[in-house]
């Protein structure tokens, strides 16, 4: 009988806790009503332990950090947790929780029992652990910032339309929820920047073959963000129009790193 990986117990307390957690606030948000915001960051506070845990396992290997497509995914969705709960005690951000436990659920499944691609050893070096610190942070934040403008959208529609239902009456107003949108957006921004930078000061050739993809979609998402929190900025964007831009940026972002990782380790095998 062959062992359980290491990972396995604190990989199933995780999902457990967030499934708890995702019910305990979607049967909340269903009735108009908030949910118990010290029990609702206690669950996802112990469930991020958990899935830490499990991330420890995973990534550390004899050989290096260890960072395929699923536990890659796996590790960005803990840290958009963990950056949104510590939000939470300082901004209304707390329904953002309903779409963000279920998306901890899943990578924590898929990284525990989904097979491996093309495994993904990386180089301790201080410099490149730096940009992925960074890198990792600036997703977490795009992340955000998507759900962020995703929930503003039917917010604005169900506004609009004047049938708000449970959930939105559990919204922060309009302008807080816009507010947080682009205070994300910037923060986003900013690590994005020195993600890239640290790229161009720690990588050896951010255009050889296997990166130039990354780099140049990277680079396409941060000119959208710039010019969305321009556009802000200079012409007042908001609603619709700044949702739209954020989906924008973020899809591109995505397929930087998690589309050219696809290809790399379940296509290509390389």
């Amino acid at each position: 009988m062959l062992p359980l990986p290491p990972s396995l117990f604190p990989s199933l307390v995780a999902v457990v806790l967030y499934a708890v957690a995702t019910l305990f606030q979607g049967v909340r948000l269903a009735r108009g009503a908030k949910a118990d915001k010290r029990i609702l960051c206690g669950l996802g506070a112990v469930a991020v332990a958990a899935h830490s845990m499990a991330l420890g396992n995973q990534l550390l290997t004899p050989h290096g950090l260890n960072l395929d497509f699923f536990t890659a995914a796996s590790l960005i969705s803990a840290a958009v947790i963990a950056l949104t709960l510590l939000a939470c005690a300082s901004l209304p951000v707390e329904v953002l929780l309903v779409l963000l436990y279920p998306l901890g659920l899943v990578t924590v499944l898929i990284a525990e029992f989904a097979p491996s691609g093309t495994v993904q050893q990386i180089d301790e070096e201080p410099g490149i652990l730096a940009h992925i610190l960074l890198s990792i942070l600036a997703y977490g934040l795009f992340t955000i910032a998507v759900f962020q403008a995703l929930l503003l959208r039917v917010q604005n529609y169900q506004l609009k339309h004047k049938h708000p239902t449970g959930l939105i009456r559990a919204f922060p107003p309009l302008q807080t929820m816009e507010s947080l949108l682009f205070g994300f957006l910037w923060a986003g921004w900013i690590l994005l920047t020195a993600s890239l930078v640290s790229g161009w000061l720690f990588l050896e050739n951010m255009f050889a073959q296997h990166l130039v993809h990354k780099t140049l979609l990277s680079c396409l998402a941060w000119v959208v963000f710039a010019v969305l929190l321009w556009g802000r900025h200079r012409l007042g964007w908001r609603g619709h129009t700044a949702s739209r831009w954020t989906l924008a940026g973020f899809c591109l972002l995505m397929l930087a790193y998690f589309g050219s990782k696809l290809v790399r380790e379940y296509i290509l095998h390389i």
